[in-house]
């Protein structure tokens, strides 16, 4: 079974050039998730940046709370912007394991892994994009790996595709839906 490269995109957002393209020196996989919001694209930016304060994906799965001992409990992200999210730096720590590689004020966050090294993910960057489309604004997400070639390194990233596949839509439709209220 093949891996999803591609959901919710158009020919040209897949082949448009992002920042994530040139933080990957020997891409192996280019994967494009998008969603569409029916908000501007300064408020849809907000709720980007709200990345910095928790995943926006699953709760139970990737935001838990293991301050309090014992057993681990889910976080909930923000229903609502939480005031200075949108003051980014570039070394930001984002997501657990991103720091913010670089960012353009209401068009783009790009992360890369915090910590690339060997394996079947060595290199993995992220640019999130944020456009104008009609009256309505475009979210999509441009995700370039690298690692280990071979029939192990392609397993990994067909596994890897379909998880984040299932994270990401979730990530990108929750945070349209809440910038759409």
């Amino acid at each position: 079974m093949d891996a999803p490269e591609h959901w919710g995109t158009s020919s040209v957002e897949r082949a448009r050039a992002t920042p994530a393209d040139g933080l990957v020196p020997a891409p192996v996989a280019r994967w494009t998730r998008g969603t569409t919001a029916t908000t501007t694209r300064d408020h849809l930016w907000r709720w980007l940046c709200q990345l910095t304060v928790a995943p926006y994906s699953y709760d139970h799965l990737d935001n838990l709370d293991r301050s309090r001992g014992g057993l681990p409990r889910a976080r909930s992200s923000p229903g609502t912007l939480t005031p200075g999210a949108e003051e980014l730096r570039d070394g930001q720590p984002l997501l657990v394991l991103f720091v913010i590689d670089s960012f353009v004020v209401g068009e783009h966050l790009t992360v890369r892994l915090a910590r690339p090294g060997p394996g079947p993910v060595a290199e993995f960057a992220i640019t999130y994009a944020v456009r104008p489309d009609g009256e309505r604004t475009r979210l999509v997400a441009t995700v370039v790996v690298d690692g280990t070639r071979g029939v192990v390194g392609t397993l990994a990233r067909q596994a890897l595709a379909w998880g984040d596949l299932v994270m990401m839509r979730r990530q990108l439709t929750r945070l349209a839906a809440l910038a759409s209220y």
